[in-house]
C-alpha cells in the first residue's frame, strides 16, 4: 500500500495541479443566522457509472445536507451520461459530480422531447477538478521497450505490432477503449478516424472486466493498450514507469473540432494542445497524450440552481484535493465495494478536513 501511495503522489505531483486542486483559500467562517437556505428543501442527485466518481459525490451530497437539504442518495440513480444530461434538463435529476469537459459538452447539443437543446436548461457549476482529469493510453512496457515504441501512430503504421495486438485474427490490432456511454468512447471513434488509423479498433465491454484482461497482460510482459484516467484508483496497479508507460498518440497532432466522424456535438472531442508535461520515465517521448486535461466539474439543472443561490455558491468554491481523493479511491478500491463503505470514506474525509469544509458551508449560508 506505500509503494501505492508512493506512485500516485509522484504521478500528481507531475500534474501541476497540486496547487490548483487544494481546498479554497476563503477566510474565516461566516455565520449564518436563520433558517438554513436548504431547510424544507429536497435535491435529487445522480451519479455515474464508473467507481472512480462514487467518493466525490458522497462528500456533496453529505456537504449538501449541512446546509438543510434532504438529498437523496446518489447511488440509487447511477446513470451513464447519455441517460444523465437529458434527465437533468428535464429537472428529473438537480445536478451530479461527474461531468467531464469538454467532451461531455457533446451531450448538451441533443435535443428535448419539447424540441429544445438539452443544455439550454443546464449548466456547469465552477470548482471540483478543473484541468485535472488527465486521461491518456497505456501501453505494455516491457513490450514498448523492447520494440521500441513512442506512439499509436507508429503501432496503427507497423504490421507486426498490429498483429501482435489482433486478439479476434481480424487482421486489425485491438486496444481496450470504454463501455459505449461513457463519451470517452466516441472520442476514441473520433480518433481514430482524425489520425486514420485503419490498424487499430477499440474493444468495448465493461471498464473493471477490460481492466483485469489489461491488467494480466502488463504483468505477464504480454502486448495491451488500455485507456485510463486520474485521478483513480487504476494507476496504482498499472503503474506509469513500472509496467506500463503512457503512451503518446501522435508525435505532433491532437484532435481538433473538425468532427471527422460527424457525430453531433462531436465539434466537442477536440482535446486541445494535449496533455504532454510527463518525462521519459513514465511516457513514451516526445510525449503527447492525445487527451487535455479535463475539467470535473457538477452539472445542475439551470431553474434548479436560480431557486438555490446559496447551494451553487458553496459548490463553486468546493474544490477537495485531487491527492485526497485519489488516495480515498485506493481505499475504496481496497474495500469491501458497498455504498457503506463509500459513505464510510467521505465521512472520515470530512471529519479530517472540517476547517475547509466549514469554509464552504459558510459560502453556502452567505449565498
Amino acid at each position: 500500500m506505500k509503494r501505492r501511495f508512493s506512485v500516485l503522489l509522484t504521478l500528481l505531483a507531475a500534474f501541476s495541479l497540486v496547487a490548483a486542486a487544494c481546498g479554497s483559500d476563503g477566510g474565516d467562517a461566516a455565520s449564518g443566522g436563520g433558517d438554513l437556505p436548504g431547510e424544507g428543501k429536497e435535491i435529487t442527485m445522480a451519479r455515474a457509472n464508473w467507481a472512480s466518481g462514487y467518493i466525490q459525490a458522497e462528500i456533496y451530497r453529505q456537504v449538501l445536507t449541512e446546509l438543510g437539504y434532504t438529498v437523496s442518495d446518489p447511488a440509487d440513480l447511477e446513470l451513464s451520461p447519455d441517460l444523465f444530461y437529458n434527465q437533468l434538463s428535464e429537472g428529473e435529476i438537480d445536478l451530479w459530480t461527474n461531468s467531464w469537459y469538454p467532451g461531455h459538452l457533446t451531450w448538451w447539443e441533443g435535443d428535448r422531447a419539447d424540441g429544445s437543446r438539452i443544455g439550454d436548461h443546464i449548466e456547469k457549476v465552477s470548482g471540483l477538478f478543473e484541468d485535472a482529469g488527465v486521461q491518456g493510453m497505456l501501453v505494455t512496457k516491457s513490450w514498448a521497450d523492447a520494440n521500441g515504441i513512442t506512439s499509436m501512430q507508429q503501432i496503427n503504421d507497423d504490421p507486426a505490432l498490429v498483429a501482435e495486438l489482433d486478439t479476434d485474427g481480424n487482421g486489425v490490432g485491438n486496444f481496450y477503449g470504454c463501455p459505449e456511454d461513457w463519451t470517452c468512447d466516441d472520442i476514441m471513434t473520433s480518433q481514430i478516424a482524425f489520425y486514420g488509423w485503419d490498424n487499430l479498433e477499440q474493444t468495448q465491454a465493461g471498464y473493471d472486466a477490460m481492466f483485469a484482461e489489461a491488467l494480466d497482460k502488463a504483468n505477464a510482459g504480454d502486448p495491451m493498450i488500455i485507456y485510463t484516467w486520474t485521478p483513480s484508483a487504476y494507476v496504482t496497479e498499472l503503474i506509469p514507469g513500472d509496467n506500463v508507460m503512457w503512451l503518446t498518440m501522435h508525435p505532433t497532432d491532437v484532435l481538433d473540432d473538425s468532427n471527422p466522424t460527424g457525430a453531433e456535438g462531436g465539434e466537442n472531442h477536440t482535446q486541445g494542445t494535449g496533455f504532454d508535461s510527463f518525462g521519459a520515465d513514465t511516457c513514451t517521448q516526445p510525449c503527447q497524450l492525445g487527451w487535455e486535461a479535463a475539467d470535473i466539474q457538477v452539472t445542475a439543472n439551470s431553474e434548479w440552481a436560480a431557486d438555490n443561490p446559496g447551494a451553487v455558491a458553496m459548490m463553486s468554491i468546493m474544490k477537495p484535493s485531487v491527492i485526497d481523493i485519489s488516495i480515498a479511491q485506493v481505499e475504496q478500491a481496497n474495500g469491501d465495494g458497498s455504498q457503506d463503505d463509500v459513505v464510510r470514506i467521505a465521512t472520515e474525509w470530512i471529519e479530517t478536513n472540517r476547517s475547509i469544509v466549514d469554509e464552504w458551508v459558510a459560502a453556502g449560508l452567505a449565498g
